[in-house]
């Protein structure tokens, strides 16, 4: 059986990781048996220091994306075998777009907003003892503005970083129009990848100012309860 290794369920997330999302939400759309391992302590033997990571019967598999190429060749599932030529490299694109891009704005808005940073140290680092929740969490802190900055997308004000959010908002939007997913009527890939990182903002109880202006793209958000009907009705409760 599949063992997927996660992070856990956080803010009315499946995961607070969009590619532990994405994985998931690929292995529920397979219907492959497969079973969920949480706990941050799985970071000690992720191959690559990052969730999430598979053991498929002793293969150790890292990297969503190295995963979901684990899932066509060893178990014949793809998401993406019913789309054209041209739509698999126009989907790959856009889906690096997300991971690549926006996903660091999800990242800005929870570890590095003074709004809602207090909340993701309350729940990362409330566990541990006295004074180490507060050293751990300070030190997680400045590694992760360290890395957003590395990216570039740390060095933009406040401002300029919610027009660039918007911007792959309204990309999406386009590509989207009013169809259930972006290729018609059957999912794919870049839904997945798109619900992974916009749950982030739309299904998320951690609220914040940026994620609100997701709303004014009511097709998005319409997109995000399609899939949470589908295939979450159990573990996410959707409210606007």
């Amino acid at each position: 059986m599949i063992k997927l290794h996660t992070f856990g369920p956080a803010f009315n997330l499946p995961d607070p990781s969009p590619f532990v999302i994405k994985v998931d939400l690929a292995l529920r759309i397979s219907q492959l048996p497969y079973q969920i391992v949480a706990g941050t302590h799985n970071l000690r033997h992720a191959p690559k220091g990052k969730l999430p990571f598979v053991d498929d019967d002793g293969e150790i598999i890292a990297d969503s994306a190295f995963i979901l190429d684990h899932l066509k060749t060893r178990h014949q599932f793809d998401l993406d075998d019913h789309l054209s030529t041209n739509d698999k490299a126009v989907s790959y694109l856009v889906g690096k777009s997300l991971e690549e891009n926006l996903y660091w704005t999800v990242v800005y808005s929870r570890w590095i907003r003074d709004d809602t940073w207090p909340k993701i140290k309350q729940q990362f680092f409330a566990g541990l003892p006295f004074p180490l929740n507060h050293l751990i969490a300070q030190v997680a802190r400045r590694s992760t503005r360290k890395q957003i900055e590395g990216h570039g997308l740390g060095k933009h004000t406040d401002q300029e970083i919610t027009i660039i959010a918007n911007k792959s908002w309204s990309a999406l939007s386009e590509i989207l129009g009013d169809k259930p997913y972006y290729f018609g009527d059957e999912i794919s890939s870049l839904d997945v990848i798109s619900f992974a990182i916009l749950a982030g903002f739309a299904v998320s109880s951690l609220k914040t100012e940026l994620g609100e202006q997701l709303y004014q793209y009511p097709n998005l958000i319409s997109h995000c309860q399609r899939i949470v009907a589908q295939y979450y009705p159990a573990e996410i409760t959707f409210t606007d």
